[in-house]
């Protein structure tokens, strides 16, 4: 086996708040793996301020985040015998916090766990992709009886799961488009009133009311702060109404895991379906408003996900985690490939297998990014659509894909389309780029 892992900067063209702080650029890890006789592609931003949080700097964050990845490059063997969900898997479960111990005592750092799983996530998608190019089916169909050298038990060592497959818990009928999701940031202008004359002009929209119409966009996901009840709640229903205007049909609040209280939500919630029930009824879901650490911070959220469902994101590092979500009242989760195809499929498959609801959620994913990203959610299947921000973020990043792929990251009508990658082997990937 064979991998390099290179990094591409890329500049945002407007500020991302996530949290407490706010981002201008990022870096894209892209690894090159050669495996199973063929070469499989994955990309993943390194999106420091999502997956490490804190005081230190984002460069500091940003070069530890490269370095691991570059530690991952020299000390992955990924077997040619075994199935990628297997190898995935056993990576997961048995490697990888034993390497981040290794890399964090040598820097004498303190990469948090999320970080080392979006490093990782790069290298195990260019895996499921070398396994389906190399059998020449699209990748989906390798998660099948046909191809797995195990059934799901061997995974959660449940015997609930006995006899069934990953392909037993996709949707029937894979959709060709899929309602797209806007991210209204923390700094975002909500409408022309707020131009200040300093807003970048180079052909995209600045302001939200300009993307709704521009792209046709029904969903809309609303940062908020989660500690200043004031803006949080002004900035729902003002962004509400602005939906309403234009006819959007789903909304939902992402409280970025700063709340430690349930009635911090509660009482936005329930003000707004008070107030503004027209605004409330388009309320779909409730994103993370907790701490990450669900193991640390064992909340009780039965009283918020009663009222609106509540959706796991960072905490659901894997299904373990799900599992205990479940048991603390969380009904729903936000899948990410970030945390690696294998972990997005076991965390997706467990949390249906149970009941819960699911979102493919995004982070900011340009480029070859967008591809497993969009699969996810078309074939797991998902409350509505899936979120797609690079569009807002990074446009001209991507404008080499959207030719082979049309509708994929010009977001028209409301959707994204995924049809040019449905037959195509692997992730859908195109030699031409």
């Amino acid at each position: 086996m064979k991998c390099k892992v290179d990094f591409v900067p890329v500049k945002m063209r407007l500020p991302l708040k996530f949290g407490s702080e706010t981002v201008d650029s990022i870096k894209i890890a892209s690894v090159t793996l050669e495996n199973y006789g063929a070469t499989g592609r994955g990309e993943t931003p390194l999106s420091v301020g999502w997956a490490w949080p804190g005081n230190l700097s984002f460069a500091y964050r940003e070069e530890m985040m490269c370095n691991f990845c570059t530690f991952l490059a020299d000390n992955l063997e990924y077997s040619s015998e075994k199935h990628p969900m297997v190898t995935g898997y056993q990576v997961i479960s048995e490697k990888l916090s034993n390497w981040l111990d290794e890399f964090n005592k040598k820097n004498n750092c303190e990469m948090p766990y999320l970080a080392a799983l979006i490093s990782l996530s790069a290298f195990d998608i260019a895996l499921h992709d070398a396994y389906a190019v190399a059998k020449n089916v699209p990748v989906y169909e390798i998660y099948s009886r046909k191809f797995m050298p195990c059934d799901l038990e061997y995974f959660y060592c449940d015997p609930a799961f006995s006899g069934k497959y990953p392909e037993d818990y996709f949707v029937k009928a894979v959709p060709d488009k899929l309602t797209v999701w806007h991210l209204v940031g923390g700094k975002d202008l909500l409408t022309d009133a707020e131009l200040t004359g300093n807003e970048p002009d180079d052909g995209y929209p600045v302001t939200l009311t300009e993307w709704i119409k521009r792209d046709g966009i029904t969903a809309l996901k609303v940062k908020l702060t989660g500690v200043d009840r004031k803006f949080d709640y002004e900035r729902m229903v003002n962004v509400g109404k602005i939906a309403l205007e234009y006819g959007c049909t789903a909304i939902s609040y992402d409280f970025n895991c700063m709340v430690t209280d349930p009635e911090y939500v509660n009482s936005l919630v329930d003000e707004l379906s008070e107030k503004e029930p027209e605004i409330s009824a388009l309320l779909l879901y409730v994103e993370q408003p907790f701490p990450y650490e669900i193991e640390k911070y064992l909340v009780d959220v039965s009283s918020v996900s009663e009222r609106k469902p509540l959706f796991m994101d960072e905490s659901a590092h894997d299904w373990q985690h799900v599992k205990l979500g479940l048991s603390l009242g969380w009904n729903g989760v936000a899948l990410k490939v970030c945390k690696t195809q294998t972990g997005a499929l076991l965390s997706g498959i467990w949390a249906k297998e149970h009941g819960m609801q699911l979102m493919v959620q995004d982070l900011t994913n340009p480029r070859l990014a967008m591809m497993p990203h969009t699969l996810l959610a078309a074939n797991i299947g998902t409350i509505c659509g899936v979120e797609c921000n690079a569009p807002q973020f990074y446009p001209a990043e991507s404008n080499d894909y959207e030719k082979q792929h049309p509708g994929l990251y010009e977001r028209r009508n409301g959707v994204v389309v995924i049809e040019s990658l449905k037959d195509q082997p692997g992730f859908g990937y195109k030699s031409e780029y």
